[in-house]
């Protein structure tokens, strides 16, 4: 499931709207690194770093991290960029991030996972540490959406799954076969479009964190094919004249 959706983001690039707004992350920071929390799979990070790294005209790090650490598809996130994406081994706890790992924290299709007392946890722990974080999430949370899974997830998955690296023949068992893998990732594809938050939830989580000099700003930005991206970026103000 993981590497479905790892090759699909990839390929669609989904994420590709954001990149404005982590270059702006980065330029309010004054950082060249992402860390990647809760990255699962790895998702669609490598094109985006490769777009901040054009944009910015100067090399731009990411590092993958989760508190189950996928090491085989890290490896080769790591391997196809030519090391300007690296790992942690070490699973992190997103609500409580060690101080050694700096750089502008994002999650990608993960934030939705999260109960609000978690959810309000790993954005305090961002802004009491005055790091500055973005959470992005590849849909709108629209009916629209899950019928659009329905329609096409399973003849996305009867084309690309002999595509999909590293080759494994249990994928193509689970996914021809016997369906399990499209199954599985379409339930699960359909749920989380229901459990993401709005950008009005988002930033009544925000409201709640008790951090002064620390901005938020919540919203929605369109992709191309017409998929909406649901956004959360926060960052440490300067109040020093």
């Amino acid at each position: 499931m993981m590497d479905f959706l790892r090759f699909s983001i990839s390929k669609l690039g989904v994420y590709e709207p954001i990149v404005p707004l982590l270059r702006e992350l980065l330029i309010k920071s004054e950082q060249t690194t992402i860390l990647d929390l809760c990255s699962g799979g790895g998702g669609g990070i490598k094109g985006i770093q490769q777009l901040l790294a054009d944009q910015m005209q100067q090399p731009v790090q990411v590092i993958l991290s989760d508190k189950f650490p996928n090491i085989p598809a890290f490896e080769l996130i790591r391997q196809e960029s030519g090391g300007a994406i690296d790992f942690v081994p070490e699973p992190i706890d997103a609500t409580d991030v060690p101080g050694e790992l700096a750089g502008c924290r994002t999650i990608f299709s993960a934030f939705h996972h999260f109960n609000p007392t978690l959810s309000r946890s790993i954005l305090t722990d961002a802004a009491q540490k005055r790091v500055p974080i973005g959470i992005f999430e590849g849909a709108g949370k629209s009916y629209l959406e899950i019928l659009a899974a329905l329609l096409f997830f399973p003849v996305i998955f009867f084309f690309i799954t002999p595509f999909m690296r590293p080759f494994r023949w249990s994928r193509l068992f689970f996914t021809y076969l016997v369906p399990l893998i499209p199954l599985c990732t379409l339930w699960d594809g359909c749920v989380s479009i229901l459990r993401l938050y709005t950008p009005q939830h988002l930033l009544q989580l925000t409201a709640a964190i008790p951090v002064k000099n620390y901005t938020w700003r919540a919203g929605k930005v369109k992709h191309k094919t017409g998929l909406k991206i649901i956004y959360l970026i926060g960052y440490p103000v300067n109040t020093e004249q």
